[in-house]
């Protein structure tokens, strides 16, 4: 909803001042559809040479992120504490019970009491991995931490990979927008036999050029990318909540001290309280 109202703050100020000021909507609507052909379709075209067929639907994709926000919400992370817990619990009493969970993940009814998290293959693959590395007896859990990271490295990069393709579109239309100006001089040249009023008309038309690459860099297509990026660098805690948790039973402290360390690490706004998890975690949704 938020993104909505920024789309119609920025087309109601930029033009609604113009309007404003005196200025008249007629030489910009006339002069449009050919400069946004020009624009846009250069954009697209560049942004389809620099990128593979899996950066552009991961791109395409990922614009709905701007709308819709954050994949995980606060429940979500109390979800998955409670997950992390009866797993780890289960693991610390009884190994050979919770291999039957971590080796089919889509028939345990730990995981099936939470859904959203196991319809996350990634969140899914991450805790079970982790946890059937910590069952083959590792004698330096560092050496396990050392592949998480590399993992959560490796994952944010590629959820980032949309929001940089885009915002070297965004870097590239100002640019695009001058080519675009420079041809409609190029036309008002060959005209300059043409009375001062055509050729104003002209010239305030190629100025549109210039004028769209800008705002649509600056005003649009910049904070889309820079809107796609914050969502993916957030729901990259929920994975590093994994991490931190897994770590932790790694180093053979208590089911509730590993659950105490992943809530501390859950970002401010998202953090469930105290109470409110130890409420969660008496009556976890798969009891």
């Amino acid at each position: 909803m938020i993104a909505i109202v920024g789309v119609v703050v920025v087309f109601v100020m930029v033009f609604g001042g113009y309007l404003a000021a005196g200025g008249k909507l007629g030489i910009i609507l006339t002069s449009l559809p050919f400069e946004m052909t020009m624009i846009m379709g250069a954009a697209v075209g560049a942004f389809l040479l620099s990128n593979d067929g899996a950066t552009v639907k991961h791109t395409l994709k990922d614009i709905k992120k701007v709308f819709k926000g954050v994949k995980w919400k606060p429940e979500d992370y109390s979800d998955l504490l409670c997950l992390l817990f009866e797993l780890i619990r289960m693991a610390k009493s009884d190994p050979l019970a919770v291999e039957t969970h971590i080796e089919n993940p889509a028939e345990s009814s730990i995981f099936g009491a939470y859904p959203k998290i196991q319809g996350d293959s990634e969140a899914v693959e991450l805790i079970c991995d982790t946890l059937r590395s910590a069952s083959m007896n590792y004698d330096d859990p560092h050496q396990v931490e050392e592949v998480l990271d590399k993992r959560m490295e490796a994952h944010l990069h590629a959820a980032l990979h949309s929001s940089h393709a885009l915002q070297n579109m965004a870097d590239g239309l100002p640019a695009l927008g001058i080519v675009a100006a420079v041809l409609g001089v190029i036309k008002t040249m060959a005209a300059i036999d043409q009375p001062p009023e055509v050729l104003g008309k002209m010239i305030g038309g190629a100025l549109v050029g210039t004028f769209l690459g800008v705002f649509l860099a600056y005003g649009f297509v910049g904070p889309f990318a820079a809107k796609m990026k914050a969502v993916a660098e957030e729901d990259a805690h929920f994975y590093q909540l994994i991490r931190e948790v897994l770590v932790a039973n790694l180093h053979h402290h208590s089911p509730s001290i590993c659950i105490e360390v992943g809530r501390q690490n859950v970002p401010g706004h998202q953090r469930p309280a105290f109470d409110d998890l130890e409420e969660a975690l008496k009556g976890s949704k798969s009891a």
